[in-house]
């Protein structure tokens, strides 16, 4: 019964080892202040960006067709995809013909379909 007495000390003297900090601060130290503007940031302006606006819509071109493979050039990446309306900033029914478009050049082979190792 002694042993029992023992170790049922022994356990609660464990658990109040732990650091008292609470395990929240830096070891560094604290965080240094923020420079800047409202927003944090280096304070300079704000960085605008510019709305993109579809590049055949401003040339009012109804039709994309296949066989201008410069142009369709312009909207494939380097490795053979297509790139995204997000990044190049054509309307969603331009995007819809050129991609179509870039698919059939590719099936005549006026586009390539993979990168060139």
């Amino acid at each position: 019964m002694a042993d029992e007495v023992s170790t049922a000390t022994a356990t609660p003297a464990a658990s109040s080892e732990r650091p008292a900090t609470g395990g929240g601060e830096r070891p560094s130290g604290p965080r240094p202040p923020r420079t800047g503007g409202p927003g944090g940031g280096a304070g300079g302006r704000k960085f605008f960006r510019r709305k993109k606006v579809c590049k055949f819509c401003t040339e009012k071109i109804d039709q994309i067709s296949y066989r201008d493979h410069r142009l369709l050039q312009q909207f494939v990446a380097e490795r053979g995809k297509i790139v995204p309306r997000r990044l190049t900033g054509v309307c969603t029914t331009h995007q819809r013909q050129l991609s179509q478009a870039i698919k059939q050049a590719r099936n005549i082979a006026l586009l390539p379909f993979a990168a060139k190792y």
